[in-house]
């Protein structure tokens, strides 16, 4: 499984191509730079991987988790930079940047209030989770939510055992940009550290946006990763938060409560078990 996808990842690196370069060494004017050419576009089928059908028959076993992927950690930093959008060129953003923007262009459509899909969520309540104006003694002041802000993301996915190819394998079903309450930005003598969802997108629906925006690669910068196939190959470091479980499918810190080690041991307590699933699988 592990093996399975590094080698995606690394072909998915091999094969990317950046848009913000493309055309750089030819460009004679600023305009032409990123700007392919008619025999590039007609030989241009970059896209996302699509997902081979699942049949439900074939699914021996499944176990859907969330996971909270901390912006602190080093190996997430790719989903959380950059921050500062005004001197940079405009193919570079972050996640969250990517995420809001797809939606506010219509080209997310599949955006919704919680991990279950309940309900769809608006243009206009992302924004009341996004902004607040104040007014205070005659004057008014905006704090809105943006990039620096976000300190990590909730990721629901599905480990599933696919027993007509034998293996383990996960599919990431939808994620969430995790941020302080905005009615508590500047706000003096509130300390609030908890994190909140303030938006769900259904992964699926959002793949050819994902696709689309490049993460900058260090070790080469002619060939991008895009944020579909880093999330995808499961290029971050997550902790269980929660599995679907009989008692409501309630979170970790619900039943281990005030012991962060203990819940530690928890979250990777569920990572075993689901390693062991594949084993299990080929015990007779």
């Amino acid at each position: 499984m592990v093996r399975n996808c590094l080698i995606i990842f690394f072909a998915l690196m091999i094969t990317g191509s950046m848009d913000a370069q493309a055309n750089l060494l030819n460009s004679k004017t600023v305009d032409q730079i990123g700007k392919k050419n008619e025999q590039q576009l007609a030989a241009d089928n970059d896209g996302p991987i699509p997902y081979g059908y699942v049949d439900d028959r074939d699914v021996l076993w499944s176990k859907v988790v969330w996971e909270f992927v901390d912006l602190n950690q080093k190996i997430n930093l790719p989903y959380y930079f950059p921050i500062d959008t005004a001197n940079i060129s405009t193919d570079r953003r972050s996640l969250f940047d990517t995420l809001l923007k797809g939606i506010k262009q219509g080209k997310i459509k599949e955006a919704y209030t919680d991990s279950f899909f309940t309900s769809k969520i608006t243009q206009d309540e992302i924004e009341t989770r996004l902004v607040n104006v104040r007014n205070e003694n005659g004057y008014s002041d905006t704090f809105r939510i943006q990039t620096e802000d976000v300190e990590g993301y909730m990721i629901k996915g599905m480990w599933y055992f696919d027993k007509r190819q034998g293996e383990m394998k996960y599919r990431l079903l939808a994620l969430a940009p995790m941020g302080k309450d905005v009615q508590t930005l500047g706000v003096e003598n509130i300390e609030d550290d908890n994190l909140y969802e303030l938006f769900w997108v259904f992964f699926p629906s959002a793949r050819n946006v994902l696709h689309d925006a490049k993460v900058f690669n260090p070790k080469n910068a002619s060939q991008p990763i895009s944020f579909d196939h880093l999330l995808n190959a499961r290029r971050f470091s997550g902790t269980i938060v929660r599995e679907e479980n009989i008692y409501g499918n309630r979170a970790i810190e619900d039943y281990v409560r005030g012991n962060s080690l203990f819940q530690l041991l928890e979250a990777d307590k569920i990572k075993e078990n689901i390693r062991n699933r594949e084993m299990d699988m080929w015990n007779y």
